[in-house]
């Protein structure tokens, strides 16, 4: 008897402690709801969260039968199902929201979305944010020509673009990573070809012509897929060593041209070239330099602790030829430089941006950061985040991972431009304004 009541009692125990580990585990699921790194279950997330709050609190009746003292547990699966619900609730008042607006309010998103380069699943998803201006460019990746053809996919790129001409709206900024080797997001359709690094070997000889070759095949390749901008070439420098196992997906070892910054130089150049000669705009990435750093900013926050005077005469050489010779745009990454603000990551700092590159070097061109949902800055807070990359001089915020967010960021920055606290956009509506007259004198020439 006394067995068998030992045995009730622990199977009870058990079953209220995993029950306290689900509802804990659910809570926190609760409060990240739509969370990047759960985008592969985002079609049913709410649905299911709120399944499991239904069936916690089900469990919580068979188990208050025999211990009344943990009702805790009711009000825990009340909250997160009442989270879940609101969560879904509020992202689909926003996004009809953005998608309805009229007068004042249209206004302002078609000015915020001038800072927006965002991602998509199908082309019906965004076609109403082209036509009204709500978002300044799109980002073509593999989800994206998964099943089509070139032509369906040059179809697909013409049809929003048209849009856009009805509109009588600027032409959409059409970009991918097609860096070559590993980052290849358009091949197939598009012809692979080797990382850029490959021009290496055996020597380099006549490495500027080869470069260059090889930039013009790409940006003719590109550009009769209807792809304006082009997120390469990379500038960070080769590291002596090949990533660590937390870094998950940026591999800057296999990505870099070479850790010599005038090796990278060199390359860079000739081939940014050859992406101009077919009217594909380069973008210098990553800024301000990633190839050091060994935290994978995709998820974590990370640290680049090179002192600024090594990064000047080392890593930062490529980056200043390129802006200084060619109409590249900068992505600027989400790791912090601990010489100059080890408080913010260097897309949203004021130090960086607007000291380093606005006022130190002297640069007018266009910044853009890079994707706003990797976790470096998703896990500040979206909202956040893009006013402070905003505010510190940043000219375009890149959505393009998780790219449903853009409906809650343009709500979020409607109100921060409200409150103002944007005063930082007229700056930027300006730089936006000349690269978009000389992007137009540059393709008819």
């Amino acid at each position: 008897m006394q067995t068998s009541r030992w045995l009730r009692r622990t199977l009870l125990g058990l079953s209220l402690a995993l029950h306290a580990l689900l509802a804990f585990t659910s809570l926190i699921w609760a409060t990240h709801l739509r969370d990047p790194h759960l985008l592969p279950i985002r079609a049913w997330e709410s649905w299911l969260l709120a399944g499991i709050a239904l069936a916690g609190l089900a469990l919580y009746v068979w188990l208050g039968r025999r211990q009344r003292s943990q009702a805790l547990f009711a009000a825990a699966w009340l909250i997160i199902g009442g989270l879940a619900i609101r969560g879904e609730v509020s992202f689909r008042a926003d996004r009809a929201g953005v998608l309805t607006a009229s007068g004042a309010e249209a206004t302002r998103f078609a000015a915020l979305g001038r800072h927006l380069v965002i991602g998509y699943d199908q082309p019906d998803d965004i076609r109403e944010l082209a036509r009204r201006g709500f978002i300044a460019g799109i980002f073509i990746t593999r989800r994206n020509v998964a099943g089509k053809s070139f032509e369906q996919l040059r179809a697909e790129i013409a049809g929003l673009q048209a849009l856009r001409s009805e509109a009588g709206l600027p032409p959409l900024l059409v970009s991918s990573d097609q860096e070559g080797g590993p980052v290849s997001r358009l091949s197939p359709p598009l012809p692979h070809q080797p990382a850029l690094a490959t021009l290496l070997e055996p020597n380099l000889t006549d490495i500027e012509r080869r470069a260059e070759a090889y930039g013009a095949a790409q940006g003719e390749a590109l550009a009769s897929l209807g792809v304006n901008l082009n997120f390469s070439p990379v500038l960070d420098l080769k590291p002596a060593q090949a990533s660590g196992a937390l870094d998950f997906h940026t591999r800057i070892a296999s990505r870099a041209i070479s850790a010599d910054p005038a090796t990278v130089t060199r390359v860079a150049l000739a081939y940014s070239r050859g992406l101009l000669a077919h009217g594909v705009l380069p973008t210098a990435k990553h800024f301000p330099g990633i190839g050091s750093v060994s935290a994978d900013t995709h998820h974590f926050s990370a640290g680049l602790d090179t002192p600024r005077s090594e990064l000047e005469a080392r890593d930062w050489q490529p980056f200043r030829a390129l802006l200084a010779q060619t109409p590249a745009l900068l992505m600027v990454g989400h790791v912090s430089v601990s010489s100059i603000d080890p408080d913010l990551p260097a897309s949203l700092s004021p130090k960086v941006i607007t000291g380093v590159l606005r006022q130190d070097w002297r640069h007018d061109g266009l910044l853009i950061t890079d994707d706003m949902t990797m976790g470096a800055v998703y896990n500040r807070g979206l909202c956040d985040s893009s006013i402070h990359a905003l505010g510190a001089g940043m000219d375009l915020l890149l959505v393009s991972y998780d790219w449903e967010h853009v409906f809650p960021l343009l709500r979020c920055l409607s109100e921060a431009g409200q409150a103002e606290k944007l005063e930082a956009l007229a700056a930027s509506d300006a730089r936006i304004a000349k690269a978009e007259s000389a992007w137009r004198a540059f393709r008819k020439n």
